[in-house]
C-alpha cells in the first residue's frame, strides 16, 4: 500500500492515494534531473530563468482556491491562513524574480597584492533534493524551488507522505509555467529510496525541513556522502515579556504567535516568559484570549483554529501532554481533545525535570514561566536545546538591544509577530538547523561560489 495518500483531519475520512516511485522510476527522475540541469538550465540566463520563476508566482495567484481546498483537505489548515500561504507563496517567487539577476552578479574582491583583478561567479551545482513538511506544503516549497530554480540547480522534491495532492499540484505549476521537464521534478518516494537519492552523485545537496530525527538521519547520509545539507528542524521559541505600555496589545500579538497554523508552526511562540510584576495580570488576559479560540470545521468561514494535522500528530501531542501532567504541570485552562482537535491549552510550573521543559510541543499549547529579572528571562529562553526564532517585548530600546544580542537563536522579532517576509532570512542554530531559507542569504545555499583570478 502505498505511503502517499490525502486523510482529511477533521473527519478521519481517505480520500486519495498515490502510488510509490518504483526503484527504476526513481533512477529514471534523477537522471532527467542531471541531464536537464546539464544541457537545458546551465544554458539559460538568470533573466530567463526569473522570468519562468515570476510566472511560477503568476499560477499561484490564477490557481490560489484550488491550492488551498487541498491544503485544508490534507493538513486541515483553516481556509483563509491556506490562502494566505498561497499568497506568501506569490511574494517569495517574485521577490527571486525580482532580485534573482543581482543576487547572482559578479562580486568583485579588491586585491591585497598583486596585479589584475578577482571576482566571485556564482552558478548552479546541479541537482538539489529537497525533502518537504506538511505544516506549510506550498510555502516550504516556495522559498527552497525558487531560489534554487533562480541559480539554475535542478529540483528533486520530495514531499511529506500527506500531502501528495499539493505536490502533484505544484509539479504542474512548474511545467506550465514553462520550465523543462527535469527541471523540477516530483517523486514520491519512501524514506530507504531518499537514501539512495542522497547518495547518488548525481545529486549534489539536499535541504529538509522537518522534526531533529529526520533531519539527523538526512544529515547523517550526506556527511557519509559528503553532500552539502541545509537543515530547518524544530524549535520552542521563547516569546519574552519585560514591559508594556499596552498588555492587551502584548497579550493579543502573544495569542498569534501561538496558535497560527492550530500551533504547528516551527517558529511559533510557545514558551512565555514573563517578568515577576506583569506575570498575573498577563496570565489572566492571555488564558481568557487564547482559550476564546474554539476548534472548528477548518471549511468554514470564519473558523480560525482546525484540526491537528493527522491522528498520528494528536497522538503525539496528547502523550506529550500526559506527561507533562504527570511530572507536575498545571492546566490553568484547556486542552480539551475531540479526535484530531485540541482546544487552546495553557500550562505553568513546568520545571527543567519535566520533559515538557525540552519537548516541542506542537499544537495549541502555552507554557508560561514566571521569571525576577532581565538575566533570568535570557538565561530561561536560552536553557532549550532548539534556536529556532524569538520575540522580545520591551518598551526600553536599550534593553531591546541588549537582550537581542544574548539570546542564542536564529531570528529576533522585537516587539512584532507574524513578520516574516520573504525578504528576510529564516533559520536557527543549535538542534533547530543550520543554513539559511528566503532572501539573499536562502540563494547562496546551493551555489558555486567560483573564484576568478586573472593577472
Amino acid at each position: 500500500m502505498s505511503v502517499y495518500a490525502v486523510t482529511n483531519p477533521a473527519t478521519g475520512e481517505q480520500t486519495k492515494t498515490f502510488s510509490t516511485i518504483t526503484d527504476d522510476e526513481l533512477d529514471a527522475a534523477i537522471a532527467l534531473a542531471n541531464e536537464t540541469h546539464r544541457t537545458r538550465l546551465r544554458s539559460t540566463t538568470v533573466e530567463e530563468r526569473a522570468k519562468l520563476v515570476r510566472r511560477v508566482g503568476e499560477l499561484h495567484t490564477e490557481r490560489r482556491e484550488q491550492l488551498a481546498e487541498i491544503t485544508v483537505q490534507e493538513m486541515g489548515k483553516p481556509t483563509e491562513q491556506a490562502l494566505g500561504e498561497i499568497d506568501f507563496c506569490v511574494d517569495i517567487y517574485s521577490y527571486y524574480a525580482d532580485n534573482g539577476p543581482g543576487l547572482m552578479k559578479d562580486e568583485p574582491i579588491e586585491l591585497l597584492a598583486g596585479e589584475g583583478t578577482a571576482l566571485i561567479r556564482r552558478s548552479s551545482l546541479g541537482v538539489i533534493l529537497g525533502i518537504m513538511p506538511w505544516n506549510f506544503p506550498t510555502y516550504q516549497v516556495a522559498r527552497f524551488a525558487g531560489p534554487n530554480l533562480i541559480v539554475g540547480n535542478a529540483v528533486l522534491l520530495k514531499h511529506a507522505p500527506q500531502c501528495p495532492e499539493t505536490a502533484a499540484a505544484l509539479q504542474a505549476i512548474y511545467l506550465d509555467a514553462g520550465f523543462p521537464e527535469g527541471a523540477y521534478v516530483n517523486i514520491y518516494a519512501t524514506n530507504d529510496q531518499i537514501a539512495r537519492v542522497i547518495a547518488d552523485p548525481r545529486v549534489q545537496g539536499v535541504s529538509v525541513t522537518g522534526s531533529e530525527r529526520a533531519g539527523a538521519a538526512v544529515a547523517e547520509i550526506a556527511g557519509r556522502n559528503l553532500k552539502k545539507v541545509v537543515l530547518e528542524l524544530g524549535g520552542s521559541d521563547p516569546f519574552i515579556l519585560l514591559s508594556t505600555d499596552d498588555m492587551d496589545a502584548t497579550v493579543e500579538a502573544a495569542v498569534s504567535a501561538r496558535l497560527d497554523n492550530a500551533g504547528q508552526s516551527c517558529n511559533a511562540a510557545k514558551r512565555f516568559v514573563v517578568i515577576d510584576e506583569l506575570y498575573e495580570p498577563f496570565l489572566e488576559k492571555f488564558t481568557a484570549a487564547l482559550t476564546a479560540w474554539e476548534p472548528g470545521d477548518p471549511t468554514a468561514d470564519g473558523t480560525a483554529l482546525g484540526p491537528l494535522s493527522s491522528s498520528a500528530a494528536a497522538d503525539r501531542l496528547q502523550d506529550q501532554l500526559d506527561r507533562a501532567i504527570k511530572g507536575g504541570a498545571t492546566v490553568v485552562a484547556g486542552g480539551e481533545r475531540s479526535g484530531n482537535f485540541f482546544s487552546p491549552m495553557v500550562l505553568t510550573d513546568v520545571t527543567p525535570g519535566n520533559d515538557a521543559y525540552r519537548e516541542e510541543l506542537f499544537g495549541p499549547v502555552a507554557v508560561v514561566y514566571r521569571v525576577s529579572s532581565e538575566d533570568e528571562a535570557v538565561e530561561l529562553a536560552n536553557d532549550t536545546p532548539f534556536g529556532l526564532g524569538s520575540f522580545l517585548f520591551t518598551t526600553d530600546a536599550e534593553q531591546a538591544e541588549r537582550v537581542a544580542n544574548k539570546i542564542d537563536a536564529g531570528m529576533v522579532y522585537v516587539n512584532i509577530v507574524a513578520a516574516d517576509g520573504a525578504e528576510l532570512p529564516f533559520g536557527g542554530v543549535k538542534r533547530s538547523g543550520s543554513g539559511r531559507e528566503l532572501g539573499t542569504y536562502g540563494a547562496d545555499e546551493f551555489v558555486n561560489k567560483k573564484l576568478i583570478r586573472v593577472g
